[in-house]
């Protein structure tokens, strides 16, 4: 398996649309991270179902793994409010998404049998050193349960890329995975939030479904560009190059939500350039 320029493009893209996303959360009028979470979810589990008809079943063998992958999401979307409500988005974000290509290497070793280079690996610390600088432009302290939270979240996030490349490798086609295991692992999340959060929530999600089902359609779409990817090229590499939505949701901060950029981001971001550049040396 080998990370060529297409591919490499195409995660980079994927990067892009799973920014935007979390743009649009970071955006949201409502302010309550639960209810945008499942915003997006409920926009993406209704997109996965429009397309379910036009692809074929997963192979048996893949199934299992769809099942498992549904259970780690939901622990996934539960961490991830948690890390939203304790703290910023500003914070949470880049520090989970950045620590969790270093997990995913190191259980990709362990499980797939997938060893990096030493210039994927140089590629892999960049790209992460990077991003979770960016977590730290603020010079404040911020809450140490945002960060557990955040350290959480990062974690089930590399399980689940491991259980979902493997599933996408084992279903033979990795749109019919991704819109099969998209469209199921969003119900029981939202019905936990509904029974959790009543009419309130049913409310939250009416008045929100323009902004749903664009973000999940983003959602959907950048997450199927990264099993595609996972069939053709070392999963931790690409694993990496996924993580550089975080300066695209910076670049988007600075131009849309008028945040600063400044010196710090810069820096990360030249670092995650240089880890891009050492993934295809």
């Amino acid at each position: 398996m080998e990370l060529t320029l297409g591919i490499t493009l195409a995660v980079l893209g994927a990067g892009f649309l799973h920014a935007g996303w979390n743009a649009l959360l970071k955006s949201s009028p409502g302010g309550d991270a639960l209810l945008d979470t499942a915003t997006v979810v409920a926009g993406s589990s209704l997109w996965g179902l429009a397309v379910v008809p036009f692809v074929p079943l997963p192979a048996a063998a893949a199934w299992p793994y769809m099942a498992t992958s549904a259970v780690i999401h939901f622990g996934y979307y539960l961490t991830l409010a948690q890390a939203y409500r304790t703290g910023d988005l500003s914070f949470a974000y880049p520090l989970m998404r950045g620590t969790a290509p270093l997990i995913v290497a190191l259980l990709g070793i362990a499980f797939l049998r997938e060893l990096p280079t030493t210039p994927m690996a140089l590629g892999i610390l960049l790209i992460s050193l990077g991003i979770v600088s960016i977590a730290f432009v603020q010079r404040r302290k911020h809450p140490a349960t945002a960060a557990y939270w955040a350290f959480a979240n990062a974690a089930l996030i590399a399980v689940y890329t491991l259980v979902d490349a493997t599933g996408a490798r084992a279903s033979g086609n990795a749109a019919s995975y991704v819109s099969w295991l998209i469209f199921l692992e969003g119900l029981p999340f939202l019905v936990w939030v509904v029974a959790r959060r009543g009419k309130v929530a049913v409310r939250y999600l009416r008045s929100s479904t323009t902004r749903g089902l664009v973000g999940g359609a983003f959602s959907l779409a950048a997450y199927g560009i990264v099993l595609w990817a996972m069939t053709r090229a070392p999963v931790a590499a690409v694993a990496a190059l996924r993580e550089t939505s975080v300066l695209f949701a910076a670049l988007m901060g600075s131009l849309w939500l008028k945040e600063g950029f400044g010196l710090p981001r810069l820096a990360g971001a030249v670092s995650v350039v240089l880890g891009i550049a050492a993934l295809k040396l």
